[in-house]
């Protein structure tokens, strides 16, 4: 049986976007998306102080929380999953000190 997969999440992500904002969390975000970027920030912060604090629950939560708005974010900028996921493809195909390298001579 296939678990909840990040693709699962953008699907759900793009359905409740095209919702009436007076009844989506998740379209009032896309309808705006400085706030729905800040909202990111915010909880890759607290997602930071979890693992610092040695929370693996609260950790697990945020992660979720920056899962979830990170992919509100993309969907309002018209950046699609699969296009982060081939950049990661990308970056993975070659050790990970020779892709940071190559990201420096850029």
């Amino acid at each position: 049986m296939p678990g909840f997969t990040l693709a699962d999440l953008a699907a759900i992500v793009a359905a409740r976007a095209d919702a009436p904002p007076s009844e989506s969390y998740t379209a009032r975000l896309v309808a705006d998306p400085a706030r729905a970027a800040k909202k990111l920030g915010e909880e890759a912060v607290e997602a930071v102080i979890a693992a610092i604090q040695d929370d693996a629950e609260a950790l697990k939560a945020e992660a979720a929380d920056v899962l979830y708005h990170l992919l509100v974010v993309l969907h309002a900028r018209g950046v699609p999953l699969q296009d982060v996921l081939d950049e990661l493809d990308r970056r993975t195909a070659q050790s990970g000190l020779a892709e940071k390298a190559s990201r420096s001579e850029r």
